[in-house]
């Protein structure tokens, strides 16, 4: 009997083997990466990842010597001598994150893959040969179809995924002593039938609109049976019920093709809180897990169960429905952390709805489409973009996907009904900020969407107090969702209700304004705008009129070509929500941008380089999705006070940032600036900033534009 290898010591005094590890490890891996096909890969990485730990100088270090041991390099090296590239950099990177591959010339001292591999070539890893006694590496066939090093790069983060998620969860389990319970383990055939009661007191529908939405609702679900997994799109216009509709398809196809659960991708925190509790009130809060963010989990002393379930399963989306962003969705597609990339094997087997799919940024549209795809043409999963203004993306597809063109989900002729055409446009042209508001004081109940914080401002001051209302994201989320709600309130009772917006209450919030204008936009834009117009059909067309208008002064170069684009719609005689318009936008914007608009940060050509062969570090530091250069600013607004006097008392934890959230603006580089100069923020550390000066914080607009030597400082 040899001596006794350790991987892991618990509080309690008991010890976990390095052998008990590995093949706990491998079996969970190897389950995981079944979901796409690759078992054999996911146990080998599995039972390769801790080899390093058989060496003397791990287990002195795991009886408490102060020295630094590399137990990752040693798995990959054996790994990469059965020519099992994709498992070698999961195991190099299960600690650390995924290195970037590095060329074969590189040193042994440096963090490459190759670097690394140099370093167990030239003999200056710990020795470890004593695994040899005890497993046997299994051999693993390659999967078929990965026909490019970017596909090889998105298999290697899905195996990495499942080796990350596996070792995490044996510890764990070794650690607590049991395996702790995550997200629910409910069926997508029980999901399916809460959806159905739900929904039965819908039928017999009682007007024409609800007519037309029950008839999208039942197609939905026909066709969640009758298309095997795919790439859909689901176009249904604004009002037609699009959130019960693809949440239909997505339940019966889940059952139907033995899918495993459902993820919503949306583009705004504020639809994601929405669309979460509608979906809680169908499907039961246990089965919902809200990530991103904002979304708070209360792990105090003594934590709900539900919460820490919750929190838990945030770690690896194992939960029948997420509803996650965007931004929290591609950059883990994208990711080399651990903690980033742990839930991506999740994904294999899932319903994917990307929501208000024309938001993707089109200067990531390639990258986006290309994982996507990948999703759809290896790891089994379904995807549908939904949305009322389905972007003309047919030609990415084709390049990323030609053997599987997407299958619209919805016949025209019932989105073509005249019951959906429920406003009028009407297009103007300049309209001054003391024209347009003496249009809005003389309606009782209209919304207008600027594209500037600072037009919103100026346009809000020159309403009619009783009833008026600003939204903008330099309001906190916690003061917005209180003024929607006042907003809402007022609609329903048929007060005055006026309100200035930026575009942040397009996509996805549910109000319903008699009259509504917008500021020349993109067509999307405008479209969504319209969208909170007599959204429910209660009014005729002719009498709910949407206004769109040009601003004074030029546009933001931000948003030029958007406008150009809808410009070009808008000169023909073609009404502005049918698809044609809407084609012919999305077209001409593309057009307009061009290819090399379309992946700013060259993500793909980076994936598909020789100069650093399987770059996952950096194309993980060079992706974003939304370019991140605001600075957030913590608000002692309300209950934000407490939680900002912890901030200053030194508490730092996710748990506290998470609830800060709520009370957080984000600012462009310039606005934090000048708040500083003129003393208004307090900042504890780097990457921390309070709002000192209180005053310049106000309960109907939020966050000042300047301080106080009212010269505006941002657009």
């Amino acid at each position: 009997m040899g001596i006794p290898y350790f991987a892991h010591n618990a509080h309690d005094g008991r010890k976990q083997s390095v052998l008990e590890h590995l093949n706990g490890t491998a079996e969970r891996c190897a389950r995981f990466s079944s979901a796409f096909g690759a078992e054999e890969q996911g146990r080998l990485a599995g039972l390769a990842h801790d080899i390093g730990k058989y060496s003397g100088a791990f287990q002195k270090r795991l009886s408490g010597a102060d020295i630094h041991v590399d137990h990752s390099t040693a798995g990959a090296w054996e790994c990469l001598k059965l020519g099992q590239l994709s498992a070698a950099f999961a195991v190099a990177g299960h600690h650390s994150g995924l290195p970037d591959g590095g060329s074969e010339t590189d040193n042994a001292d440096q963090g490459t893959f190759s670097g690394r591999m140099n370093r167990a070539r030239a003999g200056k890893l710990e020795p470890y040969d004593a695994w040899k006694q005890e497993i046997c590496l299994p051999s693993a066939s390659f999967p078929k179809g990965i026909a490019s090093f970017s596909e090889g790069m998105f298999f290697t983060r899905m195996i990495y995924s499942s080796l990350v998620d596996a070792d995490f969860l044996d510890t764990e389990a070794f650690m607590a002593g049991e395996l702790r319970e995550r997200g629910g383990s409910i069926s997508m055939e029980a999901l399916e039938r809460k959806l159905q009661v739900h929904i039965s007191g819908w039928f017999p529908p009682q007007n024409a609109l609800n007519e037309r939405r029950c008839a999208l609702l039942e197609r939905c679900i026909e066709q969640g049976a009758a298309q095997a997994p795919g790439l859909f799109t689901l176009t249904i216009p604004t009002g037609g019920g699009k959130t019960a509709a693809s949440l239909a398809f997505a339940l019966r196809h889940a059952k139907t093709y033995g899918l495993r659960r459902v993820v919503y991708v949306v583009p705004y925190v504020s639809i994601i809180e929405q669309n979460a509790q509608v979906f809680r009130d169908i499907l039961g809060e246990e089965n919902i897990l809200e990530h991103h963010a904002g979304a708070l989990y209360d792990l105090t002393e003594n934590p709900d169960p539900k919460a820490v379930r919750m929190a838990l399963a945030s770690e690896n989306w194992d939960v029948p429905v997420v509803v996650t962003t965007a931004v929290q969705f591609f950059e883990s597609l994208f990711a080399a952390r651990s903690s980033k990339c742990r839930k991506l094997h999740n994904l294999a087997g899932s319903v994917v709805i990307f929501d208000e799919a024309q938001m993707l940024p089109v200067s990531c549209l390639r990258p986006c489409v290309f994982a996507i795809a990948q999703l759809v043409k290896h790891y089994r999963a379904s995807a549908v973009l939904c949305t009322a203004t389905q972007p003309s993306l047919g030609a990415l597809f084709k390049e990323f996907l030609p053997e599987m063109p997407p299958v619209e989900l919805c016949p025209a002729d019932i989105c073509r009904d005249a019951v959906f055409q429920r406003v009028t446009f009407r297009k103007e042209g300049i309209l001054s900020s003391a024209a347009l508001a003496g249009r809005l004081n003389a309606i009782p109940q209209a919304l207008c969407v600027v594209n500037r914080r600072k037009t919103a401002q100026e346009l809000y001051r020159l309403l009619h107090r009783e009833g008026a209302f600003h939204l903008s994201t330099l309001m906190c989320p916690t003061h917005r969702k209180a003024v929607l709600e006042e907003i809402r309130r007022r609609l329903d009772d048929g007060l005055p209700c006026r309100v200035v917006s930026t575009s942040l209450i397009e996509a996805g919030v549910d109000v319903d304004f008699p009259a509504v204008f917008r500021e020349e936009a993109g067509l999307d834009s405008i479209l969504q705008a319209a969208g909170r117009c007599n959204r429910e059909g209660r009014r005729a067309p002719e009498d709910s009129i949407v206004t769109v208008f040009q601003g004074e002064g030029k546009p933001n170069p931000l948003f030029r070509q958007n406008i150009d684009a809808a410009r070009q719609v808008l000169s023909r005689r073609i009404r502005l929500d049918s698809p044609e318009a809407i084609t012919s936008y999305f077209e001409e914007l593309l057009d307009l941008k061009g290819m090399e608009s379309q992946d700013i940060h060259g993500i793909l050509s980076l994936m598909e380089g020789t100069k650093n062969k399987l770059p996952f570090k950096t194309v993980s530091e060079k992706f974003c999705l939304i370019e991140k250069n605001t600075q957030t600013i913590y608000i002692p607004w309300n209950e934000g006070a407490e939680l900002v006097s912890r901030l200053r008392a030194g508490e730092r934890s996710r748990d506290l940032f998470r609830k800060l959230g709520q009370y957080g603006v984000n600012v462009y580089e310039d606005h934090f600036e000048a708040l500083d100069r003129a003393g208004a923020l307090e900042i504890p550390e780097k990457g921390i900033a309070l709002l000192a000066d209180l005053s310049l914080y106000r309960k109907d607009t939020g966050l000042a534009m300047e301080p106080d030597s009212g010269k505006a400082i941002i657009i």
